[in-house]
């Protein structure tokens, strides 16, 4: 892979919010705040500036316009495993921006490719001449 900027994750610069979850869930669903809204103000963190401006570049649908990662999580029945998910997936988000992609190095084909190319065009053009109406 490529370089990795190194980064801290703070606990303190992490919102969590008990929210209710969608979908099926019996009469336990309207009661019960089991999903997980996770907020966190890239633009106020403690990462470094590099990583600031790779994830505002990014374009994700959980980053919005005021540079905010929102992360929905409520896969699970408990807020403990929801939040826990939550907070997995906004590293994940953050170790890809981190990570600096190789840059590529443009190359040539060899002559034996570019041969075997032609020689291919060249069959193919000759099968389709063939194709033609049948005189005699």
């Amino acid at each position: 892979m490529g370089e990795k900027i190194p980064f801290e994750l703070r606990e303190e610069e992490i919102a969590f919010e008990a929210i209710r979850a969608q979908g099926a869930g019996g009469q336990n669903v309207n009661k019960v705040s089991n999903a997980v809204h996770l907020r966190f103000d890239i633009r106020a963190s403690s990462l470094p500036e590099e990583l600031k401006a790779r994830l505002l570049a990014r374009r994700d649908q959980r980053i919005s316009g005021e540079g905010v990662i929102v992360i929905k999580a409520q896969q699970h029945r408990s807020l403990e495993k929801n939040r826990a998910e939550a907070l997995a997936r906004l590293r994940a988000l953050l170790a890809a921006a981190a990570t600096i992609p190789r840059a590529r190095r443009a190359t040539r084909p060899t002559a034996a490719s570019q041969r075997r190319r032609v020689d291919s065009k060249l069959r193919r053009g000759q099968v389709k001449a063939l194709r033609g109406r049948v005189t005699e």
